[in-house]
């Protein structure tokens, strides 16, 4: 696999499994290690709109012979340094209570165990986030299609629980976030909001390509949202 190769559902759970025997080789049978998957990653395990993920965020719960595991997993199968990282728990989306409500995914090698976020969480980590230019808004129409189609459709009580359990009754979501899970619930079409905002998600990355371009340097994660807005007003 080289570094440019995205992670499928597929791929995701053979770099998984490679781990799991690496981890019991290095660290041995004695402590046994978690991983919890959040993100693009969590996506992949538990639904088949998003076909693609380009690194696994995960909360990484393991003795320091799984930084080793990474490592050598990652040289064999020719994967970038940061393929497996818990670089998320410095954004705002991230939350001490997603220890407590991870639901089991699989075990590797009898050693590793991997977890990830059940529905309503998800959403509600993303709706946190709410980068306009990656999957966040995206994910949280294709999680409530997906439910919706299998007939056990999320109700937005319960995303607003699962906001308030992870982020404290005081929360506030970004306003683009507020204005997407609003819209969604309004109209109900949940399929149709998944095609539109993720053509809106490739515009804006292409917005903030061509910014860095002609800017460089001067893309910052606290003016990106100032930068989409003047390039869509320009645009309209």
């Amino acid at each position: 696999m080289s570094t440019d190769t995205p992670f499928t559902k597929e791929n995701l759970d053979t770099a998984l499994k490679e781990l799991g025997k690496e981890f019991r080789k290095l660290n041995g049978t004695k402590m046994p290690a978690e991983l919890i998957l959040i993100g693009g990653a969590a996506i992949l395990a538990n639904y088949g709109f998003r076909e693609v993920t380009y690194d696994i965020d995960a909360i990484i719960l393991a003795s320091s012979a799984m930084k080793d595991a990474i490592n050598h997993v990652g040289d064999r199968m020719g994967l970038p340094g940061n393929w497996l990282n818990a670089d998320f728990q410095k954004t705002t989306s991230f939350s001490n209570k997603l220890l407590e409500v991870s639901v089991y995914y699989k075990t590797f090698s009898n050693i590793l165990t991997i977890r990830t976020v059940a529905a309503e969480y998800l959403i509600a980590m993303k709706l946190m986030s709410g980068r306009q230019y990656k999957f966040d808004l995206s994910d949280i129409a294709g999680i409530l299609w997906e439910h919706q189609k299998n007939g056990k459709p999320i109700s937005r009580e319960a995303i607003n629980k699962a906001i308030i359990t992870l982020y404290g009754e005081n929360a506030t979501l970004p306003d683009v976030s507020q204005k997407m899970i609003d819209d969604a619930f309004t109209d109900g079409n949940y399929e149709g909001a998944y095609t539109k905002i993720r053509e809106s998600e490739k515009q804006a990355k292409d917005i903030l390509v061509d910014f860095d371009k002609t800017h460089p340097g001067e893309l910052k994660g606290e003016n990106i949202n100032a930068i989409l807005e003047q390039a869509k007003k320009r645009r309209k």
